[in-house]
């Protein structure tokens, strides 16, 4: 493999907060391949780190993303590209196992065609005002292949999805709020710090209970009911056990925050 470009993405820790930003600027955060491998690996490095508890994906710039590179990319996505060793596939629908900790998108300005695709495969999604989205893979002579065909019309309704994605159409912050892919609109300047803020409030809690109600409530999203509910009386038992099981009623005796371990 290509040695990788290690200023495609950066890494920030900020106490159990992961900060992961696209730093392509000046090509407004387009993927290429190197920026793809990047982000696996970044997300990888995530999923790794027991410290890091949420991650937060962001744009430098002005700019979320542009979307996919077709020159420098297509080659390698029609070959069929695949998290390198040690990634994890941050769409969770090409090759290379999935985070299983909360991810969190804030997004602004250009959000374009696989960033969009990148939202609907995180947990919570925040984007500025002065957003811009548009899944204009048809325009292209291609179609939407990140994950925007299984999962933009769980969000949004089967014809909000299908206005948008077979049309190529431009939406903006205020249409992506109505459809549900995002949950927060604000002004650009305050985008990051809210992403941060409710990240550092999700890392404050258990994070156990944190990963087994994400694990089943993707499961129900993506296997369906009855399998998540099958396993649900396996999540209590476990976590009744722990030791953040009782801090948690400590603390609720005490009236106090909880302090959690993990364990």
């Amino acid at each position: 493999m290509k040695e990788l470009d290690t200023r495609r993405v950066s890494r920030e820790k900020r106490g159990h907060v992961l900060l992961i930003g696209l730093n392509r600027v000046a090509k407004r955060n387009a993927f290429d391949l190197d920026l793809l491998n990047e982000l696996s690996l970044a997300y990888g490095e995530f999923e790794a780190d027991s410290d890091a508890r949420v991650a937060v994906v962001f744009g430098h710039g002005e700019h979320f993303t542009a979307g996919l590179d077709l020159v420098s990319a297509s080659a390698a996505l029609a070959e069929g590209w695949q998290a390198p060793p040690g990634g994890c596939d941050p769409w969770g629908v090409f090759a290379g196992p999935r985070v299983s900790k909360p991810v969190i998108v804030a997004a602004q300005g250009y959000c374009l065609t696989i960033g969009i695709e990148l939202m609907l495969a995180a947990d919570i999604n925040l984007c500025a005002s002065n957003t811009r989205f548009a899944q204009m893979e048809v325009q292209r002579g291609i179609f939407p292949f990140g994950g925007a065909t299984l999962r933009l019309h769980q969000v949004a309704g089967w014809g909000n999805a299908m206005r948008w994605m077979l049309t190529g159409d431009e939406f903006d912050a205020r249409d992506a709020l109505h459809l549900g892919l995002v949950q927060e609109v604000m002004a650009s300047e305050d985008l990051l710090p809210r992403a941060i803020e409710l990240a550092e409030r999700i890392a404050r809690q258990a994070p156990l209970g944190v990963q087994a109600t994400l694990m089943s409530a993707r499961q129900a999203r993506y296997e369906g009911e009855t399998a998540a509910a099958q396993g649900l009386p396996a999540l209590v038992k476990k976590l009744l056990v722990t030791e953040d099981a009782q801090e948690g009623v400590r603390s609720l005796v005490e009236r106090r925050p909880g302090i959690f371990k993990g364990c």
